[in-house]
């Protein structure tokens, strides 16, 4: 998932001159709100005004669902690559994620980011370079910078839960780079949904084993160790160092269910 750009050694006025995508529409400058469609949907309000704007906001919602529904039907196999918007060109992790992207997409998988700079930008430029498909879900975001230029496909969203949506029912696996609030919140919803049947379960891929391996030993050292999970919970996450293997695990681990699903 997309997380937002650092604003904070910038000034409002800078940030403002960038392109802000809401839905189809296009802001700037003064244009660009405070506040995002979700803070307007999910904040409480102090009178009764809500019980007549919000049943109109389920009519925006549903044409979001339409729009994503529409835009993705036909895509194909995808793995969806998540991972830090604050990662570098260049850097360790970056490079890694452009040859994640390279390598699915020579895998015939179609790559689906949050669609912002960072680690998405990076796995949309492999698979872009590569002749892959290079899919982006942007959301918005107060002065996000907008969808990566190696973007091919992309689908602008207001509303985060509709944008998860996409991510879950048109990928096949996720690819997990080092990342914040946004990349956790993505890897954690996967292994829930999956842990609790909402969906089939899919392969994720944590990229970067020293990053993760604090995070593997609270699973393992707390959660698991306290029977808050089971040990198979522990085993729907697999990481790996090199790109090679991380997307090696993908295909294996993809061809493997649809032999299960195909034989039941």
């Amino acid at each position: 998932m997309s997380e937002a750009v650092n604003t904070s050694s910038e000034s409002i006025e800078d940030a403002q001159r960038r392109d802000y995508r809401r839905g189809a529409t296009t802001l700037r400058g003064s244009q660009v709100p405070r506040t995002t469609t979700d803070q307007r949907l999910l904040d409480r309000q102090p009178d009764s005004d809500w019980l007549h704007t919000d049943p109109w906001r389920v009519m925006r919602i549903q044409a979001e669902f339409v729009e994503g529904f529409g835009a993705l039907a036909e895509l194909g196999p995808a793995i969806a690559v998540f991972g830090s918007a604050r990662l570098q060109p260049g850097s360790e992790h970056y490079e890694k994620g452009v040859e994640v992207g390279r390598l699915l997409a020579q895998a015939d998988y179609a790559v689906i980011t949050g669609g912002g700079p960072g680690a998405m930008e990076a796995a949309n430029k492999g698979a872009s370079q590569a002749g892959g498909t290079s899919v982006g879900l942007g959301i918005e975001l107060p002065f996000e910078a907008g969808l990566n230029e190696y973007v091919d496909l992309g689908v602008n969203f207001r509303y985060f839960f509709v944008r998860k949506t996409m991510f879950v029912k048109y990928s096949q696996g996720y690819v997990v780079l080092p990342g914040g609030f946004g990349t956790l919140d993505e890897l954690f919803e996967a292994i829930t949904l999956a842990q609790t049947h909402k969906i089939t379960s899919f392969p994720v891929v944590l990229l970067g084993a020293d990053f993760w391996a604090p995070l593997l030993d609270f699973v393992r050292g707390r959660l698991l160790s306290e029977g808050m999970i089971s040990p198979g919970d522990v085993d729907r996450l697999r990481v790996v160092d090199d790109p090679a293997e991380a997307v090696e695990i993908i295909v294996w681990e993809c061809r493997r269910l649809h032999d299960e699903q195909a034989g039941q």
